[in-house]
């Protein structure tokens, strides 16, 4: 697998990093940059938005993220994930002020772009 084949949107279930293992879903899009970087932007429940950058080697692709609370303050943290093949990713993901007792952890699924045929 290459960089090149984890480009596009991806449905995510998750849980937080606390005890009571809080679930949530939502959308990442994975995208690269001109130095072959990966960018990744989360959105969370509808309703919040995670920015990140990271990069992918040996199946394994790790991105630095962070986010704006409702708090108002910054948090940031950083996701790896195993990717099992170009449409399936199965992670974790940690906080710096996160409860270091737990990792949240993430399932990706490829959403595949309905083609429609041209008669």
């Amino acid at each position: 697998m290459n960089i090149e084949d984890l480009i596009g949107n991806f449905q995510i279930i998750g849980s937080n990093q606390d005890a009571e293992e809080n679930n949530y879903k939502g959308i990442l899009t994975i995208a690269i940059d001109s130095n072959n970087r990966i960018k990744a932007k989360w959105l969370i429940n509808n309703e919040q938005e995670q920015l990140g950058t990271g990069f992918f080697k040996d199946d394994i692709l790790v991105i630095n993220f962070n986010y704006q609370g409702e708090d108002l303050k910054i948090y940031k943290g950083v996701a790896v994930y195993r990717c099992l093949s170009k449409d399936l990713l199965d992670g974790f993901w940690s906080e710096k002020h996160g409860n270091p007792l737990y990792l949240g952890t993430e399932r990706c699924f490829r959403i595949i772009e309905k083609k429609e045929w041209l008669n």
